[in-house]
């Protein structure tokens, strides 16, 4: 664990450094088109996106988003910057957003969709695997659906 983390509330004018980190999870944890994609997704379809952050530092982001009039919470976007890895950020971050569904989404489902390589991560903090569909973000990247237990 990190110490002087913080996480807070994503503003505008984060996107550009929150992009550069996706881009240094290329290829090895995202394709190379869902960079693309995290730019509509920052333009258009937040719901609630927070950033992790040392001083004035963004080390990692990730999201939530509601289906079902709020019943269904969904894990997303998220990923830490490559140089901090394996340092709790990431669990932190997802601790985070899971109390932050409970506490005011208290019946809400709690969902994720991933790829089989960050999917152990999500197994290893509360996440059961339901369903998986090969090349579905990009060839060579899968879903790997799961439900929070």
């Amino acid at each position: 664990m990190i110490e002087n983390l913080t996480i807070r509330e994503y503003k505008l004018n984060d996107k550009n450094e929150v992009l550069a980190i996706l881009k240094r999870n290329v290829p090895k944890y995202f394709a190379e088109s869902e960079i693309e994609d995290l730019d509509d997704y920052l333009k258009h379809k937040i719901e609630k996106y927070f950033v992790a952050a040392i001083g004035d530092v963004i080390i990692g982001a990730g999201g939530i988003n509601f289906d079902d009039n709020s019943k269904t919470a969904k894990i997303s976007w998220d990923f830490i910057d490559t140089k901090f890895k394996g340092r709790g950020i990431g669990q932190s971050l997802l601790k985070y957003r899971i109390d932050f569904i409970q506490s005011n989404y208290v019946s809400a489902t709690i969902k994720v969709r991933t790829s089989q390589l960050a999917y152990k991560f999500y197994e290893k903090n509360g996440f059961t695997l339901k369903e998986i569909e090969k090349d579905y973000w990009a060839t060579g990247f899968d879903l790997y659906s799961m439900t929070y237990e």
